[in-house]
């Protein structure tokens, strides 16, 4: 959603201005929900993949809301499309967010089954965060 984007950017370059490290967990429900297509027949990992594709193009849009307002960000998927994002890879990740880079987190844990929440949760450990604050709609 664009107007959630531009809302979102102006309150990350804030919080990186200011000094803090920010790494974002996106969703894709807007797009896609893999427990609603498995009540409708599909496949449950067949339609879980379909929502790992969905948080990174979600991540994607937010990646080009932010860098257009001048805050240099990194997109990271747990799934392998290096066409568009660097793969998860943990240190990196903490450079990145080192070096005053916004980093979003896209495909959730690469793994049927989990929730972006578990992703989120997961993240914010191996990265060492201090804080771990979540947005659903």
């Amino acid at each position: 959603d664009r107007v959630f984007n531009v809302w979102l950017e102006k309150q990350v370059k804030q919080v990186i201005e200011m000094g803090v490290g920010i790494a974002i967990v996106v969703g894709g429900g807007n797009i896609w929900r893999g427990a609603s297509a498995e009540e409708e027949g599909m496949d449950r990992v067949t339609a879980d993949y379909a929502g790992m594709l969905a948080t990174v193009i979600n991540a994607l849009a937010l990646q080009d809301t932010l860098e257009k307002k001048g805050v240099t960000t990194r997109t990271q998927t747990s799934i392998v499309i290096q066409q568009v994002a660097e793969p998860y890879i943990r240190r990196r990740a903490i450079r990145h967010l080192e070096k005053g880079r916004a980093v979003i987190f896209a495909g959730g844990t690469g793994n049927p089954y989990m929730t972006t929440d578990t992703a989120a949760a997961l993240r914010a450990i191996e990265i060492e965060a201090e804080v771990l604050l979540m947005a659903k709609n």
